[in-house]
């Protein structure tokens, strides 16, 4: 997912800079909702894009802070018994 989440994040820049038709933001955030936070995260700051949105500047990291929670929470819980 993480591959996909770089993939198409530079693909949306491509896009932006051709003045072509871009990839959603709701399906950026998705993605990386799904799993592709840490490499859309990355991606964005290195070939700076969306860089400027508190949407995806704040969000993105926000994603990532739960889906860390919950990887640890998952790994860590003991059952109740």
């Amino acid at each position: 997912m993480n591959l996909f989440a770089a993939g198409i994040t530079i693909a949306d820049k491509r896009r932006a800079v051709r003045h072509k038709y871009r990839v959603p933001e709701r399906v950026l955030l998705l993605i990386s909702l799904l799993g592709g936070s840490i490499a859309m995260y990355a991606t964005m700051r290195i070939i700076r894009h969306k860089t400027q949105h508190p949407k995806f500047m704040v969000g993105i990291p926000l994603i990532l802070v739960f889906q860390l929670f919950l990887l640890l929470f998952f790994l860590f819980a003991r059952p109740i018994t």
